[in-house]
């Protein structure tokens, strides 16, 4: 809970006047507490987006947008990268602290023994069209493990919650992987529970029956941080819609499978498909200063995609970690016929030395390196968004499982401020002009 501050903020409007008590976070700026001030003044407050409102309490994530730092349960994003690996970090987020060996073996058992889908599910895929965009696959597939699944969907019993959360993370990696081998007309490759988590992934994916397929560990590391770096954010609108479903008391697997459509969307998950997109209008390095200038102009509408952040005003934590993976991945793939990538890199280089990026803070941030990285493995800008799913769903799934067992937690019902009709009174039909 938030530290009573003791105090509180009085506001004042036409004869009334009430007082609103504040709080404290542990980090973060202070709150005013408003949720008698409908009940109390009769009036509510406007705000689009809500970016000035805290829907709810959270032990799980911390963005400072300013220090541009992210921690996951007060650790920093890129001490886990570095030093950890993605399922150890689904664990902290889950459970909220960092496993001892004998807990982190029982964690990766559990979830590597859970990676295969009920055999049925594959009928589920083939009544997709040939041409079905991945995504559009994985979130009714998702949505469907409520279908197949019945023993852990009942909220209220804790091994249930318990079994869908393990279930979650382990099938994600195959239901995406599957998604993209039924995009391409390939066979299904199943999970093998030799390999880690990216490996697994990157496996199923890119082998086929014909023929050996070895993981090559630095894409499976690059991967492994991709999935890291992405893991939470948050209050984000794909975490705010989960929350949002789960209120309601539906069940995990529609509550992820909101999240997922939620994040479908260009302005949240696509946004290092889009820069990759931008990265190909571009076409050669020779062309990025015509692009750069463009930036700079207010009358063009263009805009450098992969640079900036709606919450981080400093660099993007995560973009630093992911930095170097990039340098990794371009230099194991190799740059020099790829003209998409070569772009990248010159204009990650100006852009980190041109005043105007510098005084707006437009870094590049995660999105940009991201997008890049997958380019380089041989993912296709469709599969983007899914890897981005299949990485969010730990972070939607504790933000889940924290919202169940908060006793303030209601239904959510946001307020509007109506703008329609007065009271009208029913015509009839003949006497309508």
């Amino acid at each position: 809970m938030a530290i009573d501050k003791g105090a509180s903020a009085t506001l004042i409007f036409g004869n009334k006047k009430l007082e609103l008590p504040m709080a404290s976070p542990t980090l973060g700026p202070d709150v005013i507490d408003i949720r008698k001030l409908y009940g109390e003044g009769d009036v509510f407050t406007y705000d689009p987006g809500f970016g000035s409102t805290a829907s709810c309490e959270s032990a799980i994530t911390y963005v400072d947008g300013d220090k541009g730092e992210l921690l996951y349960r007060g650790y920093p994003i890129d001490q886990l990268a570095e030093k950890s690996h993605f399922l150890e970090v689904c664990y902290l987020l889950v459970y909220g602290e960092l496993p001892s060996g004998e807990q982190l073996e029982d964690f990766e058992n559990r979830v590597t023994r859970h990676t295969m889908l009920h055999e049925q599910m594959q009928y589920f895929y083939r009544g997709f069209r040939r041409d079905a965009h991945p995504m559009a696959v994985v979130c009714g597939v998702v949505g469907a493990m409520s279908a197949f699944y019945h023993d852990s969907t009942d909220i209220n019993d804790p091994w249930q919650r318990e079994v869908a959360t393990i279930r979650l993370i382990a099938k994600m990696p195959t239901i995406c992987a599957w998604a993209y081998k039924y995009s391409i007309g390939q066979p299904f490759v199943y999970p093998r529970n030799d390999l880690d988590y990216a490996s697994n992934f990157l496996h199923m994916c890119f082998a086929v029956p014909c023929e050996d397929y070895k993981v090559d560990p630095i894409l499976a590391r690059a991967m492994d941080r991709i999935f890291t770096l992405h893991a939470d954010h948050e209050q984000n609108a794909s975490t705010s819609t989960v929350r949002l479903a789960g209120s309601s008391q539906a069940n995990p697997f529609a509550c992820i499978a909101a999240g997922v459509a939620c994040l479908w969307g260009p302005a949240h998950g696509g946004a290092n498909q889009a820069c990759l997109e931008m990265l190909r209008e571009i076409g050669t390095p020779d062309r990025i200063p015509e692009y750069i200038e463009r930036a700079k102009d207010k009358n063009d509408p263009f805009r450098l995609m992969g640079f900036g952040h709606r919450v981080y005003k400093n660099y993007d934590p995560r973009a630093k970690v992911m930095q170097e993976s990039a340098k990794e991945v371009l230099e194991l793939m190799g740059v020099k016929d790829n003209p998409t990538l070569q772009v990248a890199q010159e204009l990650e280089k100006i852009a980190l030395n041109d005043p105007y990026f510098i005084e707006k803070k437009l870094y590049p941030n995660v999105d940009f390196y991201s997008g890049i990285i997958l380019d380089a493995m041989g993912f296709p800008t469709s599969m983007f968004t899914p890897i981005f799913a299949l990485a969010r769903t730990v972070g939607w799934i504790s933000q889940w499982k924290e919202m169940i067992v908060d006793p303030s937690q209601r239904i959510g019902r946001p307020r509007q401020i109506y703008t329609g009709p007065t009271h009208r009174d029913y015509v009839d039909v003949a006497d309508r002009k």
